[in-house]
């Protein structure tokens, strides 16, 4: 019987190889010049430093990168590809700035996603998903209450679901829900900034949790998909808030 200190033990070993960023999968020394510098411009996008409208100049990038404006502007192509940047006609590069209706769209489509990951995890209730998902619950109810913990709650949560669409045995969708996760992580934090959405949220991860070692596929899948909406629909409020009239 394992632990439940043994299960946090795995979960951040687990946890470590999950990396929020372009070409998250492969080390710097394996990339071309471009990718690497997309891989750079997106983890600033992806943390925050640079917000959304926020203008990607070929120019500065070339002259930070000491390189040609070529590879910067093929950066700004596997940005874009990636939903990081939006490349306007006649103005350049932004990065992308999302709606409200758009980010509910988005989370809409990770929510069916996950549909299938929910189901082969619950079907198979593999002992080391379970132990993750033990381990990750833990987490997530010591960052719920956490005034400061609502970029790592987030971040957590992504990982569990990460980790769990490696586990299913269907890369390519494992690759379109890590690609999902880079444009809609920064709207996750919004949406789970406060102590009360991530107490509720927590309280559906642990029903999921159950679900999930008891087998329960159909309740393992209404969870995990009312979740999801429930965090898009928060962000695109708070996002709409924010907006001007």
């Amino acid at each position: 019987m394992r632990t439940r200190k043994a299960d946090v033990e795995a979960f951040a070993r687990w946890e470590s190889g999950v990396a929020f960023r372009v070409f998250g999968d492969s080390a710097d020394p394996t990339l071309s010049v471009p990718e690497q510098i997309a891989a750079r411009v997106g983890d600033r996008i992806v943390d925050g430093r640079l917000a959304p409208g926020t203008r990607i100049g070929e120019q500065e990038l070339a002259d930070e990168f000491k390189v040609s404006r070529g590879p910067v502007r093929e950066a700004i192509r596997i940005l874009e590809r990636e939903g990081l940047a939006t490349i306007l006609p006649r103005r350049g590069a932004v990065v992308t700035e999302l709606s409200a209706q758009e980010v509910r769209e988005l989370f809409e489509i990770r929510a069916g996603l996950f549909d299938i990951v929910a189901r082969k995890i619950a079907q198979t209730r593999d002992p080391e998903i379970l132990a993750l998902m033990r381990a990750g619950v833990t987490r997530l109810e010591a960052l719920a209450t956490d005034p400061a913990g609502g970029d790592a709650y987030a971040e957590t949560t992504y990982r569990l679901m990460l980790l769990a669409a490696r586990a299913c045995g269907n890369a390519r969708l494992a690759r379109m829900l890590g690609a999902l996760s880079l444009q809609t992580l920064r709207y996750s934090k919004l949406g789970l900034a406060s102590v009360e959405r991530r107490q509720r949220s927590v309280k559906s991860w642990k029903q999921a949790q159950l679900a999930l070692e008891r087998g329960d596929v159909e309740q393992l899948i209404e969870l995990t998909r009312q979740r999801i909406e429930q965090s898009g629909d928060e962000a695109a409020r708070r996002l709409g808030d924010e907006q001007p009239a």
